[in-house]
């Protein structure tokens, strides 16, 4: 185990404890709420911005913050006089160096994942995705038995069924067979011009894109967007999986680290790999016509950038919540996360939850909150053993004298046997003597003897 694990996933206090899952929580529902209000929230000019642009500034604001709280570590132990350019180059070998190549699988993952979670909040109702999303819990642990070989008692295993059985119950179809046969028809777009304009007496605003039908269903569905429940299951387990294993992942490079890395540091490498894949997969490739088209801030508004920011901000504190340690402090945070995007929903969007919907929100709870034990995982429980210290004495030590006391209360001191030939009582050259004759100049010729 690395000596970074060590600092890094330490057990928080009791203080910090309290203040960190409030901080979480808040991050949380927040990020749920507005990342579902600006999916559903009419559009700015009658275009909604693209996901793939949200997801890339939000890695930019990401390695902004951690560049400048990095750079301000490595200034702190560098002499005032040292150049900008210098602290720099130092930062960037620091970055760059290492097992810093290991940070571009976990950063892939979670850019996946919070592409896959805005997909997902724009078909889900902030509610169903928070509760199908704590899922999250049973990737982890299986990955955590897979990668770092973390046992799983039979109880968490027990509290994982009962979790995915809660999601279960939620994700539930809550209409009956007339209501999902209306629900899956396809959006009746205007077909001449009394209904184009009928259509606009309504209050809709549109932008005629083309003279095709499609077009006119784009705008239809730009100004009154429809979820799609199955695309937002599938897109919310997808999220799960990718989310599980990044942090699992994550844990594991700090784990196999054997040079201590400030976090600040961490987030550099995670935002640095992270950006890549966000701009030139998701920008540049999926989107790159449309933003040709209309510019990479078409859609922005206030809320747009609100909900960018959160994000940024919620993937920098996953960093400082990663491992065992901490797990509790996430599992609370995420239970409180679940109650409060509810009653948000409820509030909000006019969510209406069924008798299914409570009873398996009421599992995930009570899942959710006991699925860590803190005595189940035995790296938590061992410590490292004491290091052995063997202590040999050479002939100038006297014979009587004690095995002197260990430096270190943990360490194990252990003196070897010793014969009467290693003793003082031998003599000082290396030929022995006669035992029947006396040494004239040895040490024993007071006595007359010799060794017997």
């Amino acid at each position: 185990m690395g000596e970074s694990i060590q600092r890094q996933l330490s057990k928080p206090g009791a203080a910090w404890k309290h203040a960190s899952w409030v901080l979480l929580t808040a991050q949380y529902t927040t990020f749920v709420l507005l990342a579902h209000y600006s999916r559903m929230m009419p559009p700015t000019g009658g275009k909604r911005y693209l996901t793939s642009t949200a997801v890339f500034f939000s890695e930019v604001v990401k390695l902004a913050v951690s560049l400048t709280l990095a750079l301000y570590e490595v200034s702190k132990s560098a002499p005032p006089s040292v150049p900008a350019t210098s602290l720099l180059s130092s930062l960037a070998a620091t970055v760059l160096s290492g097992d810093s190549w290991k940070l571009a699988i976990p950063a892939t993952l979670h850019t996946l994942s919070t592409s896959l979670q805005y997909i997902a909040l724009s078909n889900l109702q902030p509610a169903t995705f928070q509760v199908s999303y704590q899922l999250k819990i049973v990737v982890s642990s299986i990955f955590g038995l897979l990668l770092l070989k973390r046992s799983v008692p039979l109880r968490k295993w027990g509290l994982l069924l009962l979790l995915i059985v809660g999601v279960g119950l939620v994700l539930l179809p809550n209409s009956g067979p007339e209501e999902l046969e209306n629900a899956a028809g396809h959006v009746d777009f205007p077909r001449s011009l009394e209904e184009w304009k009928s259509v606009k007496v309504e209050g809709r605003s549109f932008h005629k894109r083309s003279a095709t039908y499609e077009g006119i269903e784009d705008d239809l569905l730009t100004a009154t967007p429809r979820m799609n429940e199955a695309a937002g299951v599938l897109a919310a387990l997808g999220a799960c999986a990718a989310s599980g294993l990044s942090g699992v992942y994550f844990e594991k490079v700090l784990w196999d680290s054997a040079k201590a890395t400030s976090l600040w540091v961490r987030n550099v490498q995670l935002s640095l790999y992270s950006f890549f894949p966000a701009l030139f997969i998701g920008v540049v490739f999926l989107d790159g016509e449309k933003i040709a088209n209309g510019g990479i801030f078409d859609g922005y508004n206030w809320i747009v950038v609100a909900t960018i920011l959160v994000q940024a901000f919620v993937s920098l504190s996953a960093s400082f919540f990663a491992g065992p340690a901490h797990a509790d402090t996430r599992n609370v945070a995420s239970a409180t996360t679940v109650i409060l995007t509810c009653l948000g929903s409820v509030w909000l969007f006019d969510f209406q939850p069924t008798i299914m919907f409570i009873v398996g929100t009421f599992a995930v709870l009570v899942a959710t909150y006991l699925s860590e034990d803190p005595n189940s995982d035995p790296k938590r429980q061992s410590a490292r053993p004491p290091p052995i210290r063997v202590e040999r004495y050479s002939k100038e030590s006297k014979s009587d004298q004690t095995s002197p006391v260990s430096s270190s209360p943990r360490e194990i001191s252990i003196k070897l046997p010793t014969t009467p030939f290693l003793s003082d009582a031998g003599i000082s050259t290396s030929r022995p003597t006669s035992p029947g004759i006396t040494r004239a100049n040895g040490p024993r010729s007071g006595n007359g003897g010799g060794y017997f």
